[in-house]
């Protein structure tokens, strides 16, 4: 069975090299900078939302995918289509605060996975 992790990293690998992404928070490896554009990725919530025979049926996960960029928020990867592809619903999007220590701007999308169990 593929955990809610898998699915996101592997919807999120389509964009990579070009666009590298972890399990937030993001780290470097030996303290290297941030890249101009990343993504951190976090399960959010995962509530069930049906029952069955005394039995869960269905899961409701709510993943927040961030994506940072030092150039703004005016042309960020599109995380939307790799996302709806791998069978995520779109949701709620917020701005983030900007990173002072390293300039980079935030933008958080939520996507939710509903999913059998």
């Amino acid at each position: 069975m593929t955990t809610i992790f898998e699915r996101t990293a592997t919807a999120l690998a389509t964009l990579a090299p070009a666009i590298p992404y972890a399990l937030a928070p993001y780290q470097t490896s030996n303290n290297a900078a941030l890249p101009d554009v990343y993504i951190a990725y976090q399960l959010i919530t995962s509530p069930p939302e049906q029952h069955a025979d005394d039995a869960e049926t269905l899961r409701r996960y709510l993943v927040q995918v961030s994506i940072w960029s030092r150039a703004g928020l005016v042309t960020l990867p599109d995380v939307d289509a790799v996302m709806l592809t791998a069978g995520f619903q779109k949701s709620d999007w917020r701005q983030l605060p900007r990173d002072p220590a390293t300039g980079h701007f935030g933008l958080a999308k939520d996507y939710t996975y509903l999913e059998g169990v």
